[in-house]
């Protein structure tokens, strides 16, 4: 079963229709994830700015982080909750949308960049908290972890406004082949 079959099936399911059509779940759920974003970003954003010695350059990168991390953490979590709903919802039409596929890819990249900060970098930003100016390549992740996430939301908020939807044909060749989209024959 290729993808597209996977997700059209998916689209058909009894859950799926129902939690798409149903008059009050998917808005409530879109808004518990617009506000856990906000929530999250805003976390992100005092983080990424102490990291590139924006702000609180009095207080250790450790305490920030401290403080912050069970917060960041709970609103990710919700977030990808409310994010694979949202998209149980409409699976077919969101595998489709090119700006959902870049938010995907932004959010491996995101994943990869919080990683190596955490492996890597944090441990020497520790042992040089002392310094009100983390290390460059703490800066560096920061400045990557802020841009990434402005991209992310960004992409978020394009999916509803879908310019390459498959029902718009014909469509560039490259287009058709980047969402994935079937482009019937003319009469």
């Amino acid at each position: 079963m290729s993808l597209l079959a996977f997700f059209e099936w998916l689209g058909d399911t009894s859950w799926s229709v129902d939690l798409h059509e149903s008059q009050y779940a998917y808005s409530i759920i879109e808004s518990i994830h617009v506000w856990t974003m906000a929530v999250f970003f805003g976390s992100v954003v005092m983080f990424d700015l102490r990291l590139m010695g924006w702000t609180l350059r009095g207080v250790p990168v450790s305490e920030v982080i401290r403080r912050l991390q069970p917060l960041t953490i709970a609103a990710f979590v919700i977030m990808v909750i409310t994010g694979t709903l949202l998209f149980f919802a409409i699976p077919l039409r969101s595998y489709q949308n090119l700006f959902f596929r870049g938010k995907m890819l932004l959010l491996l990249i995101a994943g990869l960049n919080v990683w190596i900060f955490h492996s890597r970098i944090y441990p020497k930003v520790v042992t040089g908290e002392a310094d009100a100016m983390p290390p460059k390549a703490a800066r560096t992740a920061g400045a990557v972890s802020l841009t990434l996430w402005i991209c992310i939301i960004f992409s978020g908020r394009m999916i509803a406004y879908n310019w390459f939807d498959c029902d718009r044909q014909p469509q560039l060749a490259l287009i058709n082949f980047l969402t994935s989209c079937v482009a019937e024959a003319g009469p």
